[in-house]
């Protein structure tokens, strides 16, 4: 699922296991993320690679040191990091929901209109519309979950870009010119 979700490829079995280059470390460093999802970084630097693939042989003594929870914790940091997928899917459901709700309700009201002395009083509005109010509830949150979300997205100081080489560039970019700022009288 982990690798489904995001918008770059990541790269299955892959441990961060390797020999890196001084650029892949210096961008990695540039990332300066505090929880970092190292298997995403790798990805998302989107420098060449080469793969050795080989046979990792089953553990024969002692006892790994991730548990459910560490696991857990590993795919929810890359699902968090890469994609905003699940913030999409809740705000779906919460749509989705809403206009159910809505749809069974004018349904419902329909057949009492239709049915007016044969109907008997039910429960069946209060749980249409204790629906209702949750789906909005849902799409509410979902909301809210979008903006968070793309606060998300502008707080990581991650590059805009990783160069691979320079072509044509003898000298290194000249700075500016610093402007004399006007003496305040």
């Amino acid at each position: 699922m982990v690798q489904r979700l995001p918008s770059i490829e990541t790269f299955q079995n892959f441990t961060g296991f390797g020999l890196y280059d001084c650029k892949v470390v210096e961008a990695v460093r540039s990332f300066d993320d505090p929880y970092p999802y190292f298997r995403g970084m790798i990805a998302e630097i989107g420098l060449p690679y080469c793969e050795l693939p080989y046979d990792q042989p089953r553990r024969k003594l002692g006892v790994t040191k991730n548990n459910f929870y560490t696991l857990y914790d590993l795919a929810m940091l890359g699902v968090t990091n890469l994609s905003k997928v699940p913030l999409r899917l809740v705000t779906f459901l919460g749509f989705a929901s809403a206009l159910l709700s809505l749809f069974v309700g004018f349904v419902y009201l329909v057949y009492k209109f239709v049915f007016w002395s044969h109907f008997t009083v039910g429960i069946a509005p209060l749980v249409i519309g204790l629906f209702f109010l949750g789906s909005v509830q849902l799409l509410s949150m979902a909301i809210l979950g979008e903006y968070i979300g793309a606060v998300h997205t502008q707080v990581p100081k991650r590059p805009y870009v990783i160069e691979k080489e320079r072509i044509n560039f003898e000298y290194e970019p000249a700075q500016p010119a610093r402007e004399a700022s006007p003496e305040i009288v």
